[in-house]
């Protein structure tokens, strides 16, 4: 499978940068949805070197080989990816390989409209039931539940919700009831909203 080339306008730019070059999904990452300076792009979006330090995989990718992502490569899954999915950073790497296998096998469109879903859930979430905390929390809960789970969890909680207020109090309210839920599902998904420390 040849791989898809990104734009040479900029070495390092990518047409995709809600998804990493190595399979995190970096717009559902608190950094993405950051406010101000300090909001990350996305990998290889604009501006992206000065956000976030130099990385092995993105120069291998895309200023080497030309490529949108790892999954495009057909040395893919090399070792530099070995283990990559089994421990986290800041964010989520548990379905990073995952990612990239869906995109060898149907390409990059079909991720990113699975993202979409994701995002949509993810943006309701915060901007109705920010309580200043759970930022993070949402962003991991939206990257790993099941985009049925989310819908479900997303509706549960505006109906619960329903009439309460928008005072800090009240928000901090609705977070932790939207915090039962997305746990609530996350126990019958039997998945850990927490990141994993790595190995060593």
């Amino acid at each position: 499978m040849e791989g898809k080339k990104v734009q040479k306008n900029n070495a390092n730019q990518r047409q995709h940068p809600t998804l990493g070059c190595c399979g995190i999904d970096c717009g559902l990452c608190p950094q993405h949805h950051g406010r101000g300076q300090s909001r990350c792009p996305g990998c290889g979006g604009p501006d992206f070197p000065l956000k976030h330090p130099s990385c092995g995989i993105l120069t291998c990718c895309v200023k080497k080989k030309g490529l949108e992502t790892c999954g495009d490569c057909q040395e893919f899954p090399c070792q530099r990816l070995s283990g990559w999915d089994a421990g986290d950073s800041f964010v989520s790497h548990k379905n990073s390989l995952a990612n990239l296998a869906l995109v060898k096998g149907d390409g990059i469109d079909g991720y990113l409209a699975q993202q979409q879903q994701r995002l949509r859930v993810l943006e309701h979430f915060l901007g109705h039931y920010d309580d200043g905390r759970s930022k993070s929390f949402y962003c991991l809960a939206s990257t790993l539940l099941s985009i049925p789970a989310l819908g479900v969890a997303r509706k549960e909680a505006d109906e619960k919700t329903t009439g309460v207020g928008t005072d800090p109090a009240d928000q901090k309210a609705k977070a932790r009831v939207l915090h039962d839920i997305l746990n609530s599902h996350a126990g019958r998904e039997r998945v850990d909203l927490r990141l994993r420390r790595k190995a060593g």
